[in-house]
């Protein structure tokens, strides 16, 4: 099992740098720089051409590329080009905000997803079965902005339940108790919509699974052995069905990160989505650099726990 990580890990590292590759290319691909669209009049096009050779922008794409990786293998991610601030201090700021963001929205996912496709599952082609399918299509057919901007005007203007952006209450000095239900109230909504598609994706998957394993050969033995059906459903039959679930949390995880870029705008959260997309906008290749970079360490370490995970969930599975 520990040589199988290892491995895993050194193969790491050559996809992170085809990865980064990549990413670099086709942002080069655009046409201009970060400073093309300056329009204050008081910069002269010396002070623009100090901007660019002071981020190596004249230097050739590859020398751009190579002092890039230079800085990252010695933890610099460079400076924002349109910030001026170092890009680690920026992702410090955000990094946590978006990760409260993901993992409420896998709790959510988690907690909704699982006890309904069971109950779907336990009763095929009843009403909450088809009430479960039907919500199951709308999910996985709604952008996550249009339902954010729906859940903003149903419990924000309309009743007045739930803030509609931020992390927390402007001006509010919470402490203690009081500030983690402030901070509650403000991630539920947005975590519930970047989580929409996950939820309703987790239903089908688990319903499908459980009676997939519920037609099992070692089930119906179980029942014709008087074994009490509590312990055949949560024992046999979700531990079975919970497998392929289980493999698919690592890759999630990673993108419901990438997803937080539409879901941080709609809600105004102060997260690394907004910061990418603002860096896209304004053609910031060190931010862009080291979100993507985030991004797709997080997706191979995510599919790399729940290759573990699975291991823990089904003995019978071995890595050499």
């Amino acid at each position: 099992m520990y040589k199988y990580i290892l491995r895993r890990i050194l193969i790491m590292i050559p996809m992170l740098v085809l990865i980064s590759i990549i990413v670099f290319t086709f942002s080069k691909l655009a046409p201009g720089d970060p400073f093309t669209g300056e329009f204050d009049p008081r910069i002269t096009k010396d002070i623009l051409d100090k901007k660019r050779a002071m981020f190596n922008l004249y230097d050739p794409p590859y020398k751009q590329y190579l002092s890039w990786l230079k800085n990252v293998l010695q933890g610099n991610f460079g400076v924002s080009m349109r910030f001026g601030f170092p890009v680690s201090d920026l992702l410090a700021e955000r990094i946590p905000n978006t990760l409260f963001l993901a993992i409420t929205s896998l709790i959510i996912t988690l907690i909704v997803s699982i006890p309904i496709g069971i109950i779907s599952a336990r009763r095929p082609y009843s009403l909450i079965d088809y009430s479960a399918t039907t919500f199951g299509f709308l999910g996985l057919a709604t952008p996550n902005f249009y339902a954010g901007l729906i859940a903003i005007y149903l419990f924000s203007i309309q009743f007045g339940w739930l803030p509609a952006q931020g992390t927390i209450t402007a001006g509010a000095d919470y402490t203690g108790l009081a500030l983690f239900w402030d901070k509650f109230k403000h991630v539920i909504m947005p975590a519930s919509t970047l989580g929409l598609a996950q939820t309703a994706g987790y239903m089908r998957y688990m319903r499908s699974e459980m009676m997939e394993v519920m037609g099992k050969d070692f089930i119906r033995t179980a029942r014709s052995k008087g074994m009490p059906e509590r312990v055949i459903l949560y024992k046999h039959t979700l531990r079975n069905a919970l497998i392929p679930i289980i493999t698919l949390l690592g890759f999630e995880f990673g993108a419901l990160v990438a997803g937080a870029v539409i879901t941080e705008n709609v809600f105004s959260w102060p997260g690394v989505g907004t910061l990418f997309l603002n860096a896209v906008i304004n053609r910031d290749y060190p931010i862009i650099m080291a979100i993507n970079l985030i991004i797709a360490t997080m997706v191979l370490v995510g599919n790399l726990l729940a290759d573990i995970f699975y291991v823990i969930v089904d003995p019978r599975i071995r890595y050499d």
